[in-house]
């Protein structure tokens, strides 16, 4: 039986048994995130923790289409373009999400079912305990909007086996449940239709239970994902993403044979040049970082150097606002983007996000 819900605009905190419900309430955005929805989130976060009747926290979304689209860019491109004079607000807000949910002290379920994009991944792949389902759709999509993966994804893709990050980092690409799998995004394969019984079964366990009887109550469920095409092509994306400049990936990408290696090409050349090259180099700093803060601190100073120039504009029109699918990238080619434009993404002009843990 469910408890009195406590309901804000945009985000349902529900209770059932002793299992605390954070539902993203904007179906009708695909429960894209706004500003609003982080602060209740971090907030309930903080009051679960206190709370010693609470056993563990599921994330799940409202609606048929997904747990969430990720941050609401739109709103984002509004603002700035009206001259909002603090707009990386919105970043500065969530990312601290991202590091909470990385240490959180109770057992944190993520149900990743339908879309999973950008923000949204922020939500759960941070969390320990994972879930996907066949219907699954997951992407970091941001270097088509003239972005980066952001939400410390320079701290977890660089971990993926191989080069698997790499190409999700470039290329946006969806992916499904296997693939989010075994890129270490998620941990277990549940069918859609049982997560309504796996929110059930684990409201039933007592506070203070451990990880491992959350996970025995989600292996309870859980089915054997089918193949992954991550893993299935991990030869080519290994041997054509292992180089440290887009132009070495793209040549190499050229001398794949294979539908494959054909879709990726076709895919990459949709995408900012400026977005490639810095998603690039972010992963490739990430790879080397020694914590997900170090990885927060760069992706707010980049997100921030972002807001300066056109690509995002162009990008956000093109998929979200005029929705011709057709950006008109400045620079237009890869050749045109150099060093030293990009490195006034790497240049910090605001305060740090975590003062106590700064390296």
């Amino acid at each position: 039986m469910t408890d009195h819900p406590v309901q804000t605009n945009d985000i349902l905190i529900d209770r059932i048994g002793n299992a605390a419900i954070i539902r993203l309430n904007r179906p009708k955005a695909l429960n894209s995130l706004n500003l609003v929805m982080i602060h209740a989130i971090g907030v309930a976060l903080a009051r679960f923790v206190e709370d010693d009747t609470i056993a563990c926290v599921i994330l799940t979304g409202e609606g048929e289409r997904g747990l969430s689209a990720g941050g609401d860019i739109r709103a984002i491109h509004d603002l700035s373009r009206a001259g909002e004079p603090d707009v990386a607000g919105f970043w500065r807000d969530e990312f601290p999400i991202n590091y909470q949910l990385a240490h959180y002290p109770k057992p944190y379920v993520a149900l990743m079912d339908g879309l999973v994009m950008g923000g949204g991944v922020g939500l759960s792949a941070h969390g320990r305990h994972r879930i996907v389902t066949e219907r699954t759709k997951l992407a970091m999509p941001e270097t088509g909007i003239g972005y980066f993966p952001d939400v410390g994804a320079t701290w977890l893709l660089p971990k993926a086996p191989g080069e698997a990050g790499t190409w999700m980092g470039l290329t946006g690409d969806f992916i499904d449940g296997a693939d989010a799998i075994h890129a270490g995004l998620a941990d277990h394969q549940v069918p859609s239709d049982s997560l309504g019984e796996i929110v059930e079964a684990l409201s039933g366990l007592k506070p203070g239970v451990s990880h491992a009887d959350v996970e025995a109550v989600i292996d309870g469920f859980a089915v054997v994902p089918g193949e992954s095409r991550l893993q299935a092509n991990r030869v080519v994306i290994d041997r054509a993403f292992r180089h440290d400049t887009v132009e070495e990936i793209v040549a190499a990408l050229h001398r794949e044979d294979g539908a494959f290696a054909e879709a990726t090409r076709a895919v990459i050349a949709r995408r900012s040049p400026t977005s490639l090259k810095l998603t690039l180099r972010l992963l490739r700093a990430g790879r080397d970082s020694s914590s997900l803060v170090e990885c927060l601190e760069r992706e707010l100073t980049a997100a921030t150097e972002i807001l300066r120039h056109e690509d995002f504009y162009e990008g956000v029109r093109a998929v979200l606002i005029d929705k011709d699918h057709n950006p008109k990238w400045h620079p237009a080619t890869l050749a045109e983007v150099t060093e030293a434009e990009l490195d006034r993404y790497f240049e910090s002009d605001h305060p740090v996000l975590f003062a106590e843990h700064r390296l």
